[in-house]
């Protein structure tokens, strides 16, 4: 049992060492690629509230409402695949105003919300989709989020770009260190997809709501490490 337990260490000393000894004879660096877009659709979050005396007018208002949207939706070509109820609420509407005695605060209503999440795979609809929902009671906006609807190419490029970029700073640090770049012998990626970001002025002007669309930025990173050969 002992002799079994000595090759055991032995040949885990041995393996660290190995890997201790490939670690200082490499080189690690990180690139990353960026593919900028711009994008084809875009996600609303939209909704209604309204208060009355009872909790039932204060539901049926918003229905009313949300109903009157959707089918401004259907008008505009809408699927309804592409837009779901996100949220719903009804809660009491209390009388918050300065009491002079311990009495009890009083419920003086309610107030009943329901919000729509919805893609717009069309962005030409945009402003006149906004517009629409207005008109019929959307009072709650949650924000305005523009994507892709399929980032698999641009991704393929940015993946591209960010092992160009991790072989040029492999290459540049090997030269600068008086060394020659090995083989690859480690990789890794770590990509974020896309994400928005601030785009150059370009205003939708021919919708009725004036829309600044911005860029989809697709990014991909990567981690790679190369042998080094000799030295020079």
């Amino acid at each position: 049992m002992r002799i079994i337990q000595a090759v055991a260490l032995l040949w885990m000393a041995l393996a660290t060492g190995v890997m201790a000894q490939n670690a200082q004879n490499g080189i690690t660096v990180s690139g990353e690629g960026v593919v900028a877009l711009a994008p084809d659709m875009a996600t609303i979050g939209l909704g209604v509230s309204a208060r009355a005396a009872t909790a039932s007018d204060a539901m049926r208002q918003t229905s009313e409402k949300v109903t009157a949207i959707l089918s401004q939706l259907d008008g505009l070509k809408v699927a309804g695949i592409d837009r779901q109820t996100s949220g719903l609420y009804l809660r009491p509407v209390y009388d918050n105003r300065p009491r002079e005695d311990n009495s009890p605060v009083e419920v003086v209503g309610y107030e009943a919300g329901n919000t729509v999440s919805v893609m717009v795979r069309d962005l030409s609809k945009l402003g006149a989709l906004l517009d629409a929902v207005v008109a019929e009671g959307a009072n709650d906006f949650n924000g305005l989020q523009f994507g892709l609807q399929d980032n698999a190419e641009a991704l393929i490029e940015a993946r591209k770009g960010a092992v160009a970029d991790a072989m040029a700073r492999a290459s540049q640090l090997a030269q600068a260190a008086g060394v020659t770049l090995g083989d690859v012998v480690q990789m890794s990626e770590s990509s974020q997809g896309y994400q928005p970001m601030e785009m150059r002025a370009s205003k939708m002007s021919s919708m009725d709501v004036p829309v600044e669309t911005g860029e989809i930025e697709v990014r991909a990173q990567v981690t790679m490490q190369f042998a080094i050969a000799k030295s020079e």
